[in-house]
């Protein structure tokens, strides 16, 4: 039963979001701090990270197996999926679903007396499984999804840095930029794994961009959700003039960049209106690229 819970949840998809939340982490670590305080690495601060990111991830994709069972079931891409087929019952992914959002929510303690984590643990939770809903009443579900993995690097620079963000409002700037650039990321790829459904979303009265804007329009909207993605990226290079912390990033971190860049002209030049059948390599292949990469270039600057 395991092994299929695993499967349902995707649970290899976490790598989507992780790559972020370490990245986040790397730079909280190294950034200077004022004067009055002290911070070093931690493994507990490590280890609650990878708890939390599995659980709350965890818990948001059972949830949204539980939520749209019956919509999967009417959708021939998704209708083999376990809930549809009987794979798995009704009860058991409702059950883990509410178990790994407790396993969020105690991995949030691994950082106390840092008491930010804990406190925003239950809105982050409603964050994370309000988008279950949210292609039944808004087109802009896609900026949902990408707001609830924009959580990743802001709660950990908040995990590790809170008491310093609590009296310095203004450290929280690397954070937001690189949450920000999550956000805009996440946005693009759904839209862009959204098109295969345009026909079943059209017929099922849901909402998103390509049931609003069609096909074509979407895949340009993607495209400047990508572009958005990357100035963000480009301007963590300037955190310190919004009053955040310098983080001293380089040439190492702009020769990522440029690659990143590359690879996503190249994703786009793999889906057109009138082709998505290369979607998956696009979703699946090349984003685990362009977060892993972006992730390797920034530690090697900053720790080089």
């Amino acid at each position: 039963m395991l092994r299929k819970l695993l499967e349902m949840i995707r649970f290899s998809h976490t790598l989507f979001a992780l790559p972020f939340a370490l990245m986040a982490a790397l730079m909280a670590w190294a950034a200077p701090v004022p004067d009055n305080f002290q911070l070093e690495f931690r493994w507990i601060e490590l280890v609650g990270i990878l708890i939390c990111m599995v659980g709350a991830r965890s818990a948001a994709m059972a949830f949204n197996r539980w939520a749209d069972r019956k919509l999967d079931a009417q959708n021939p891409r998704t209708a083999q999926r376990h809930l549809p087929t009987g794979q798995l019952s009704v009860g058991t992914v409702l059950i883990f679903a509410i178990f790994s959002a407790l396993i969020f929510v105690a991995g949030t303690c691994l950082f106390l007396p840092n008491w930010l984590p804990l406190g925003v643990s239950v809105p982050v939770l409603s964050v994370l499984l309000g988008y279950s809903y949210a292609k039944r009443f808004t087109s802009l579900a896609h900026f949902w999804l990408g707001l609830a993995l924009m959580l990743a690097p802001v709660c950990t620079w908040l995990a590790i840095r809170g008491l310093i963000v609590w009296q310095h409002p203004a450290d929280l700037w690397p954070a937001l930029i690189l949450g920000l650039a999550v956000l805009f990321w996440v946005a693009g790829f759904d839209i862009i794994y959204a098109c295969q459904d345009y026909e079943f979303d059209c017929s099922a009265k849901l909402k998103s961009v390509p049931v609003r804007w069609g096909v074509a329009g979407a895949l340009r909207l993607a495209a400047i959700c990508h572009l958005v993605m990357f100035g963000c990226l480009v301007m963590l290079l300037w955190a310190s003039e919004l009053g955040g912390p310098n983080l001293e990033l380089g040439w190492i971190y702009g020769l990522a960049l440029l690659a990143i860049g590359g690879l996503l002209i190249y994703e786009h030049a793999l889906v057109r209106a009138d082709d998505l059948t290369r979607v998956n390599v696009a979703f699946f292949q090349v984003n685990v690229v362009i977060s892993f990469g972006l992730l390797l270039g920034t530690a090697v600057d900053l720790w080089s």
